[in-house]
């Protein structure tokens, strides 16, 4: 039987925070993105995510380390052990008979009801040809499939409809949630993968990449905006970028370096459906090695104390 402590490379000891650091290892190295040409790591990752989907739910694992189901959640059969000889019935009522949980019987269970014993393994009573009404134990789903999807900045601002590629090859376009953050959880219901009560799911996290000229301020997208000296003393109409496209802005005559102008709308959408904010600072870049502009500045000096404040 496969061992799912063997496959992720822990102890059986070992606690949920070793665990999950074990498979986030495993699954960064075998993610089938990174291992598009070789089938063998996508095997090993659907192996290394079936362990951990079974180890980190503590009543499978438990149920699992006392033999009733094996990696795949599945019964194991009965086994018959027990001092004393014989789960039917040895001497003194030993109980020695297991079947997905349940304890034997021996000779003190007078009266016992076989179709309940047998329930979770033939689908119910109706196994043994008695009276319906038994609970059949549902068939276990397949193990969940965890990915990564690398989603930019603005696009993330914007909720941009992104695509990702599935194990099995398949592609599917998501729609980015309300409120999207780094680390965000997605579940596609039903991706995951085959078993023989269905598919299990696709579980998808969101990792926002950094940006070349953006940067998110809680709810609100910041953009430091070089502009000219004539356009800060003149004032202009600019273009500006925006995750979703370019606006135009005005810059009032007199501004200076480090002033802030608002976008309204354009940062990042809370879960109410809401968004934040595009803050723009200007920047002031001189040229460098203007003669012409030295010339006209030749004999004027700014007379303001702009560093009166600081007390120098």
């Amino acid at each position: 039987m496969a061992d799912p402590y063997s496959i992720l490379g822990v102890a059986r000891g070992a606690d949920e925070k070793d665990i999950k650091s074990a498979y986030r290892k495993l699954a960064k190295e075998l993610h089938p993105d990174r291992n598009k040409d070789n089938p063998k790591a996508a095997e090993r990752f659907s192996e290394v995510t079936r362990a951990y989907d079974l180890l980190s739910d503590k009543d499978k694992r438990a149920r699992f380390d006392r033999g009733e189901i094996d990696i795949d959640g599945n019964p194991t059969g009965f086994g018959f052990g027990g001092p004393g000889g014989g789960g039917f019935g040895g001497a003194g009522g030993q109980r020695g008979f297991r079947a997905d949980g349940f304890e034997g019987f021996g000779g003190g269970d007078a009266g016992i009801d076989l179709g309940d014993i047998f329930e979770g393994l033939f689908g119910g009573r109706g196994g043994f040809g008695g009276a319906g009404g038994g609970r059949a134990r549902p068939a276990p789903k397949g193990a969940n499939v965890s990915y990564q999807l690398g989603v930019s900045l603005p696009d993330a601002a914007a909720r941009a409809t992104q695509r990702i590629t599935l194990a099995d090859g398949k592609t599917i376009d998501l729609k980015l949630p309300a409120g999207v953050e780094d680390g965000t959880q997605m579940r596609l219901a039903g991706k995951g993968e085959a078993g023989p009560g269905g598919a299990g799911d696709a579980i998808v996290t969101i990792r926002i990449q950094p940006h070349a000229f953006f940067r998110r301020d809680g709810d609100n997208l910041r953009l430091d905006l070089p502009i000219t000296l004539d356009e800060a003393l003149n004032g202009a109409k600019i273009k500006v970028p925006t995750a979703e496209g370019a606006v135009m802005l005005t810059v009032a005559p007199g501004s200076s370096s480090g002033k802030t102008l608002r976008i309204p709308g354009k940062g990042f959408s809370r879960k109410d459906g809401s968004r934040g904010d595009q803050l723009v600072t200007l920047e002031i870049q001189l040229p460098e090695g203007d003669a012409d502009l030295a010339k006209r500045l030749e004999g004027w000096t700014d007379q303001r104390n702009l560093r009166a404040r600081f007390g120098v």
